[in-house]
């Protein structure tokens, strides 16, 4: 196919001068009829990679999608841009759904959106088959995955509807899929080997910072001190934890809501609204919250208890600068948080081959929170993506590096061995320092050679000792789930002077840094400009009922007032103005900008 109309509709539909990385070859072969898995980072553009297609090629697209409000909200983007799109969803009035079904039988559809559980309606594939699909994509297709962060049962049966509708070519997309989970989404949604596109894991704009827990509140008070004013999500372990957390956020001055599965469900939709459509917003949730949400500029993402392995945090914090502006992550986790996840997979009813990877990518998700140098590489490799130091994570910008702590090591190592590996952290970490505690008497342990040995180290250095020797693998914790420690084969080779060990130092606490709350604007582009500009794109959304991203993202206004365009044309150049929304709210935003040229 000529690149013509292709071209024509990046710059005249979408305001883009070419395709991001990795786009071009995935368009190119879903434009080529072939089948594919595409594996993108979050913010890299997988929706445009069956919009285009569909705009360009005609017929129609069925997008699976997960989230009614997600849907609500592309259908709006799509529309905005002159893109004929509609879904079929239990929130619409089903006159609504009677007409999307209708203009799709008309051809005048291009994008069908559709939530995997409507899709299992016998009627409703019926429907579909008569109309004829030009193609299925399948967004957050990581959900097939049965061991997956976010499993939805339906998009098991993706497979066998897709045969039912005369198995026409399919695209699955996802941000989060290791080897594992690629292999089980190949298996379940393709009848053959799909072409499978797999772009990197880096995004280079989030910062990663990590912190053991210490007075949760009072970090995460500080770390949101940095991004007052900013949309971001704040994860707790618990419903009870959401609200008192958000109750504390909005005490303290903060838009906070909390967003959990045990809302009524308008208050759950209310939430999930205040949080797309506004700025400024902090949701305060569960896991139940961010699949699928396509708000560009979340500036943070922080974690006030440990995730449940490395893909769900990835999956987790992608939800921040998704517009490729700098964005910052924290994730607070402690012994606790070990001590939860391991007890949710040993009482679980999966068979042990499955508990043996559950356990895995725990060990995994600790080595992330007490890795010895750049964040970044530790979390690349586990996606098995090589990388240097990023420059951009806790440990990197604080200067922490590894040291020399065999001796305290092997100090550890024989408390654990001398007591029988019958004792957890704190009992070991009191005998250690000599703290001769009723538990440390009763048991006689005050009398070991190890007692006091390690008074010259603060008790907080030997709890991060403890946990660096369990994601090192040289201790490891008692079936039992009771919290002791046994030392392992390796560490018995530390323990006995075969091995060394290296440690680090926890990076300062709390970690904060203004940014990017206090980072400059790119070209020169002022703040009073932008904010203006960003007070007629609420005006506009608001009027629209659209999230405000819809009418243009943060980045299109930056650029905006970085090159403060004065007539339709010159606006048209800017990023993200296709023509349909020049026409639409080109000159409500001149006017703006010609104001501020006449300062």
């Amino acid at each position: 196919m000529s690149r013509d109309p292709l071209d024509r509709a990046i710059r005249e539909v979408f305001g883009f001068e070419r395709l991001r990385p990795g786009q071009d070859e995935v368009v190119a072969a879903v434009l080529s009829g072939a089948d594919v898995l595409a594996v993108m980072p979050t913010g890299a553009g997988k929706s445009l990679c069956y919009q285009l297609p569909a705009l360009v090629e005609g017929g129609l697209t069925l997008v699976v999608s997960p989230l009614i409000a997600l849907m609500r909200d592309q259908v709006a983007a799509m529309q905005a841009l002159g893109v004929p799109a509609a879904s079929l969803s239990s929130a619409n009035p089903h006159d609504a759904n009677m007409a999307a079904l209708g203009e799709a039988a008309a051809g005048r559809l291009r994008l069908l959106y559709a939530a995997p559980e409507r899709l299992a309606s016998p009627a409703l594939q019926e429907r579909l088959a008569g109309i004829g699909l030009t193609r299925i994509a399948v967004d957050e297709a990581h959900c097939v995955s049965q061991w997956g962060h976010d499993f939805r049962p339906d998009y098991l049966q993706l497979g066998a509807l897709r045969r039912r509708l005369g198995s026409p070519p399919l695209l699955a997309l996802t941000a989060t899929a290791d080897a594992m989970t690629r292999t089980e989404i190949v298996a379940r949604l393709f009848d053959g080997e799909p072409q499978v596109f797999v772009h990197g894991f880096d995004r280079p704009n989030l910062m990663l910072a990590f912190q053991p827990k210490r007075s949760a509140s009072r970090q995460i008070a500080d770390f949101l001190a940095a991004h007052r004013g900013q949309s971001g999500i704040l994860y707790c372990a618990s419903r009870k934890r959401t609200e008192d957390f958000a109750a504390r956020l909005r005490s303290e001055g903060h838009d906070a809501v909390a967003y959990h599965a045990g809302l009524e469900p308008e208050a759950r939709q209310a939430a999930q609204d205040r949080f797309q459509r506004d700025d400024g917003v902090v949701a305060v949730a569960t896991v139940a919250f961010g699949m699928g949400i396509d708000k560009p500029d979340v500036r943070f993402v922080a974690h006030a208890d440990l995730p449940k392995s490395i893909e769900a945090y990835y999956q987790e914090i992608g939800r921040a600068g998704r517009d490729g502006l700098p964005a910052d992550t924290l994730t607070l986790f402690g012994m606790d948080d070990l001590r939860l996840r391991r007890q949710q997979i040993e009482e679980s009813t999966a068979g042990e081959d499955q508990k043996r990877l559950e356990r895995q990518r725990l060990n995994a998700l600790l080595a992330l929170c007490e890795a010895p140098a750049c964040r970044r590489q530790t979390l690349l490799a586990y996606f098995g993506e090589a990388s240097g130091a990023c420059g951009n994570c806790d440990l990197c910008l604080s200067g922490a590096a590894p040291e020399d702590a065999t001796m305290a090591a092997r100090k550890a190592l024989s408390a654990i061995a001398r007591t029988g590996e019958r004792f957890g952290t704190e009992h070991l970490v009191s005998l250690l320092t000599g703290e001769a505690t009723e538990a440390v008497a009763r048991h006689g342990h005050d009398r070991l050679p190890t007692f006091g040995v390690g008074a010259d180290i603060a008790k907080n250095e030997w709890r991060a000792l403890f946990r660096q020797l369990y994601a090192a693998g040289h201790i490891e914790p008692d079936s039992g789930g009771y919290g002791t420690w046994r030392v392992t084969e390796t560490g018995r080779d530390v323990l006995f002077g075969r091995s060394a060990f290296a440690r680090r130092r926890d990076a300062p606490a709390p970690f904060r840094r203004d940014r990017p709350a206090a980072q400059p604007l790119p070209g020169g582009a002022d703040a009073e400009l932008l904010a203006r500009l960003k007070l007629v794109r609420r005006e506009l959304a608001q009027a629209a009922n659209v999230p405000a991203y819809v009418i243009f993202p943060d980045r299109t206004l930056i650029a905006m007032a970085e090159a403060r365009p004065q007539t339709l044309d010159a606006l048209a150049g800017v990023h993200g103005v296709g023509a349909k929304k020049l026409a639409t709210y080109g000159r409500s935003f001149l006017a703006v900008l010609a104001g501020a040229e006449s300062r």
